[in-house]
């Protein structure tokens, strides 16, 4: 994995940065975190968090997105939640000696990811300064979100969900088409894929996607919502609650 250090600017303030979480942060405290930031590149299918493992970096996307899986004993892999430039993977690292709960894997690659040593993430937190007020609040707000996913997925049907999900990737790739195997959707929904060719083909009939060779294509994003749950809604309102109340604190 090729890295490499964030610059300043001329006038040396540090660079803008994409993602919402580093982006929401007091001008102060981004100039002083952002130069120990390494930006490295997310690979399709990369696994960047290895549960029972200690946690060595955090990742703050800056596109794509990562999803955290659960692993079974018998080796099948649950999707439990997607993080996108709006989060962060590895905040656990804030307990000492902390070892990763779930596995991340890249879903949808970006040349551009925001990584902090674990050692540099504790340092910032002991701070108890705005950048552990905003970790915390996401920290809940991600709690949030693998409870409202778990009520979505005990709930909600396949199709539902599935349309949940399409919807959140095409908001954090910020492209209507991205790569989608039949094998990772079976994982996300925690269905076989069988399953998984009946609702995507329904999606399909129904003229919301295009579906070909492992890609997706979101072509009615107005129906693809009405198609989903109110889970989409609710999980994006929660997540984005976490930067907008950050920024009216600086102001």
């Amino acid at each position: 994995m090729v890295s490499r250090r964030t610059s300043r600017s001329a006038d040396g303030q540090s660079e803008s940065v994409d993602n919402e979480l580093l982006a929401a942060l007091p001008p102060a405290d981004r100039d002083r975190i952002v130069p120990a930031l390494e930006v490295v590149p997310l690979t399709l299918k990369a696994l960047v968090q290895k549960a029972g493992e200690p946690v060595r970096y955090i990742y703050f996307p800056a596109g794509g997105f990562l999803s955290v899986v659960t692993i079974l004993e018998d080796g099948a892999m649950v999707e439990v939640a997607t993080v996108g430039r709006e989060g962060a993977v590895g905040v656990t690292a804030a307990l000492e000696g902390a070892t990763a709960e779930a596995a991340a894997i890249v879903q949808g690659e970006t040349q551009s990811c925001y990584r902090m040593a674990a050692d540099v993430f504790r340092r910032e937190m002991d701070r108890r300064g705005a950048f552990y007020d905003l970790i915390t609040r996401y920290a809940h707000a991600f709690v949030g979100f693998v409870m409202q996913s778990t009520a979505c997925n005990a709930v909600h049907s396949v199709e539902q969900r599935l349309a949940r999900w399409l919807l959140m990737a095409q908001d954090r790739m910020a492209a209507n088409e991205f790569p989608l195997t039949q094998e990772f959707v079976a994982m996300m929904l925690g269905a076989n894929r069988s399953t998984v060719t009946v609702v995507a083909g329904t999606l399909q009939k129904a003229g919301l996607i295009t579906y070909h060779r492992g890609r997706v294509t979101i072509l009615e994003r107005e129906k693809l919502e009405q198609a989903s749950c109110e889970c989409y809604r609710v999980t994006t309102k929660l997540l984005r609650s976490v930067t907008s109340s950050g920024r009216r604190q600086q102001r």
